[in-house]
């Protein structure tokens, strides 16, 4: 059986795939994400994003299904990536509340026998409802997760998993950063 590994260090990613019962190995990439020139559309980011994270693990890989995820929100033609302070985060969680936003993650799978490679982008629409000043304080005091999510909120923790009015698309993806049903998808294609 081929070995699969997750080119990743983020606990909430290797947690989902736990759930799933597949045997895998987590292995963190060293890629620089901020590089000039890289793309302007969130699709197009992901999607580069997840193939150098995969390639770059693949080197170090044999008979191995390697798998690259890159994860980052957008909004009003903005794209949203891990906040750089607490003030940023509030600002973004005001400037979201009310509003609809989306979540994209690129997959990239890496057969490193056959050097086949499978890339897809998974989005999922987040609609908030209205927000008080007082509620994105207290989540900012509660959950220091804000600083290490894409979105500048934790939606399957805290309470932030409150600001969520309804959401369309792959929970997982939303939640832990990893379109699980798509992935097993690829593995299963892949196999057969």
């Amino acid at each position: 059986m081929m070995n699969i590994v997750l080119a990743t260090a983020s606990p909430y990613r290797i947690e989902a795939m736990r759930v799933v019962g597949i045997p895998f190995e987590a292995i963190k990439s060293d890629v620089d994400e901020y590089f000039a020139g890289r793309p302007s559309s969130p699709y197009e980011l992901v999607k580069c994003l997840s193939r150098m994270k995969a390639e770059e693990v693949a080197k170090d890989c044999i008979d191995s299904l390697v798998i690259g995820l890159d994860s980052v929100g957008f909004f009003g033609g903005i794209i949203l990536e891990k906040p750089r302070t607490r003030e940023e985060a509030a600002k973004r969680l005001k400037m979201l509340s009310g509003c609809s936003h989306e979540f994209y993650t690129g997959v990239t799978a890496i057969n490193t026998k056959t050097k086949d490679i499978y890339q897809e982008v998974v989005m999922t629409q987040v609609r908030f409802r209205e927000l008080k000043a007082e509620e994105i304080s207290r989540y900012l005091d509660q959950d220091a997760s804000h600083l290490t999510c894409a979105l500048g909120y934790d939606p399957s923790n805290h309470l932030s998993a409150t600001f969520i009015r309804d959401i369309h698309g792959d929970l997982f993806n939303l939640s832990k950063g990893i379109p699980i049903a798509t992935i097993l998808s690829m593995i299963q294609s892949i196999k057969e």
